[in-house]
């Protein structure tokens, strides 16, 4: 991609169906838009110039309008989602063509081929506001962090909005365990790991297991204990495009993949006991996570060896603290009776978990 030129006006006709125009009389320059169109999973709209009818400008969600045409659509209506694609490097007059018809941007072929993909493939699936993306880790083993991270999961699924959770811990034991749906039909991590490039967020959605109003990627019963790292960037990309919440249970040590998922977060919870041994071995995780992650706050759980409280630990971790962790005398009676973490919207962690997305995501600009 050369470079960017913005126009003011958005497609006036909504409501139609999301598929991209095109507008060349290049046959070779329409055979590799139409192989790009495939790869996206749009089946494109060609014309030879400006359509006569205005509607079918105006209403295309993306305009993808070869060098060869750009003379022929110069008196188009303005609007935004131009894009002026050819493969000549070199041309001069590329950028006053560009000018001419509005375009928001210059892209030259084969260079730009990933970028259109990606680009043609969110005006079909209809990205909007990214999800709001919540990883949580432990400082040790046994800290909680699964817990938290389903009892997340669980409160936003609860609050209406759309929410996935993503096992990324293969020695874990299962998210899908903890929310009783180890049984559960649709695909696991295994069913994802040759996953590379660009991954449909409306397929992802639609293949995981639906368990107490949310989605769930969590792992079979299985052999498998990694995820390759191109595996979790392209899967956690295409849950976020989704919008909504994201939800990601972390291991405490991080390989490629924990770093890819890491990149994706919006914010960070380091979960750690309210005990020496628990903040010591919490420093180093932190020190990691830290490097990726650009927003990482502490959670404290009680109860707290003496002379310890939430303050003190987040000050010796130097991280925000996002909040203190109730205890929950009663947590695994309920889930031998089936009720997941945070599946009661009165017990604690019910509520922490609602206090915590009020507050987040009035802090996102989702609320």
């Amino acid at each position: 991609m050369a470079g960017s030129i913005t126009s003011d006006h958005a497609p006036a006709v909504e409501g139609q169906r999301a598929e991209p125009l095109i507008v060349t009389e290049d046959p070779e320059l329409l055979d590799d838009l139409l192989r790009l169109c495939a790869a996206a999973g749009a089946r494109p709209d060609v014309h030879h110039t400006v359509p006569d009818r205005r509607a079918v400008w105006d209403a295309a969600p993306l305009v993808l309008v070869g060098d060869d045409a750009a003379a022929r659509c110069r008196g188009a209506a303005r609007r935004r989602g131009v894009l002026l694609v050819g493969r000549d490097q070199d041309d001069p007059d590329v950028w006053r063509w560009a000018v001419e018809i509005g375009a928001d941007c210059v892209l030259r072929l084969p260079d730009a081929e990933s970028w259109l993909v990606d680009r043609i493939a969110d005006v079909v699936e209809g990205v909007g506001r990214q999800a709001l993306t919540v990883g949580v880790l432990g400082g040790r083993g046994g800290a909680g962090a699964s817990t938290l991270a389903c009892a997340l999961a669980v409160s936003a699924a609860r609050g209406g909005r759309r929410t996935m959770l993503v096992d990324g811990d293969p020695l874990g034991g299962g998210l899908d365990v903890l929310l009783g749906g180890e049984r559960a039909e649709g695909l696991r991590w295994p069913d994802f790991a040759a996953s590379k490039g660009r991954v449909a967020g409306a397929a992802l959605e639609e293949s995981l297991p639906a368990l107490r109003g949310l989605r769930v990627l969590s792992w079979d019963r299985g052999d498998a204990v990694t995820i390759p790292p191109e595996a979790m960037r392209s899967v956690l990309a295409a849950a976020r495009r989704r919008g909504g919440v994201v939800v990601v249970d972390l291991p405490r040590r991080v390989d490629d993949a924990t770093v890819e998922a890491l990149a994706q977060l919006d914010l960070g919870l380091l979960v750690v006991p309210g005990e020496l041994r628990a903040v010591a071995a919490a420093k180093r995780v932190a020190a990691t996570a830290a490097m990726v992650v650009k927003d990482l706050r502490v959670v404290v759980r009680g109860p707290y060896a003496a002379g310890i409280d939430e303050a003190w630990v987040a000050r010796v971790l130097r991280l925000p603290l996002a909040g203190e962790l109730p205890v929950e005398p009663r947590l695994l009676d309920s889930l031998d009776d089936g009720l997941p973490p945070g599946g009661s919207a009165s017990g604690p962690l019910g509520r922490f978990c609602a206090a915590f997305w009020e507050r987040a995501l009035v802090a996102d600009g989702a609320s």
